[in-house]
């Protein structure tokens, strides 16, 4: 088999969720990817929403499982020795689409190839396949020893959790059911005094209200480092459900700031600067609170960018009066105020 070697790694990753101006709503999911030669396998699929079958939420037995199979411990899923590589975030379900592809050993080495997104149960390379990717032959060592780790570790990482502290109990219920609704737990308290330090460490974050003072904010994080546990804080921007929920999905997520595909937003009157690392669709969404204190929405900008930084032009009448700017991939999630 004429392949490349590539390194093989793993990286925790995560599908942002997110609530839609419409009332709608996007799963999170929590996974880990795949790195090949040290860039996420995902960002060579262009604008792809999908999740690799390494996610948080699967039961123990069912990740052990895909693990050993990717691995080759186990008969391939789907027939042609073919392996699910990226699947549907919402159903997993083979008819909304899946990127599968071939795994097989050379001798030690372990090499994925004829990679295709796939509906049903034959894939047709040639209408659907992936023509510009891989193949790719991995050292048995490397590979072995990635993927056990997983298994030495028990399991994927618990699904996060946020804590939310404040006294603004109607606002706070909204977030934790819109939280909760997407796939994160969340629950709601005054403080974090006699929680015990095994509970602390369910959390990846905690969002402060905006009537928290330093000091009871400065007692949290004391709780926290007793604890042993590096918790993100966010700071509540604005009393606008899904502007929080954009804030914590961004401080949940704990790749590495070059395995992203967004990594820069700024905002002005004018234009956005926006940088990606990947071809992906970004979305930009305004939220502001009217002289009645009511939350307002605007969609700036949806389109699909090319690798690098851009400037995209907001219409003047769509950001007029607007506080905070909301940029998206499928993966990231930045939050910026509308500077002035």
């Amino acid at each position: 088999m004429s392949a490349a070697y590539a390194t093989f790694g793993l990286a925790p990753a995560m599908r942002a969720g997110g609530v839609r101006a419409d009332g709608g709503y996007q799963v999170h999911r929590d996974f880990v990817d795949f790195l090949v030669d040290g860039r996420p396998l995902l960002f060579q699929l262009s604008d792809l929403d999908a999740v690799s079958p390494l996610a948080s939420d699967v039961p123990p037995a069912i990740f052990t499982a895909q693990v050993r199979s990717l691995l080759l411990e186990s008969d391939a899923p789907l027939p042609d020795d073919r392996y699910v590589i990226y699947g549907c975030p919402e159903c997993e379900d083979l008819a909304c689409g899946a990127v599968t592809a071939v795994i097989e050993h050379d001798g030690d080495d372990y090499i994925w190839r004829d990679f295709a997104w796939q509906t049903a149960e034959h894939a047709d390379l040639e209408l659907n396949g992936y023509h510009g990717i891989g193949p790719f032959r991995f050292h048995g060592a490397e590979y072995r020893e990635a993927l056990g780790a997983l298994l030495a570790d028990s399991g994927p990482a618990p699904a996060r959790r946020v804590l939310l502290i404040g006294a603004r109990v109607a606002l706070l219920a909204k977030l934790a059911a819109a939280l909760r609704t997407i796939g994160i737990g969340a629950d709601i308290t005054r403080d974090a005094d006699g929680v015990p330090a095994e509970e602390l460490r369910d959390y990846g974050a905690v969002a402060f209200g905006p009537t928290v003072g330093e000091a009871e904010r400065a007692a949290v994080r004391e709780a926290f480092a007793r604890a042993g546990v590096e918790v993100t804080c966010v700071e509540g921007l604005a009393p606008i459900v899904p502007l929080l929920v954009a804030q914590i999905e961004h401080a949940l997520d704990r790749s590495p700031l070059p395995q992203r595909r967004l990594t820069r937003l700024d905002a002005t009157d004018g234009t956005a600067g926006v940088e990606v690392t990947s071809p992906c669709r970004v979305r930009l969404t305004a939220y502001r609170l009217d002289r009645l204190s009511r939350p307002r929405t605007q969609e700036l900008f949806d389109g699909v960018l090319e690798p690098g930084s851009h400037r995209i032009p907001l219409d003047g009448r769509a950001v007029k009066g607007a506080s905070y700017v909301v940029a998206r991939t499928s993966g990231s999630v930045l939050v910026q105020p509308m500077a002035r």
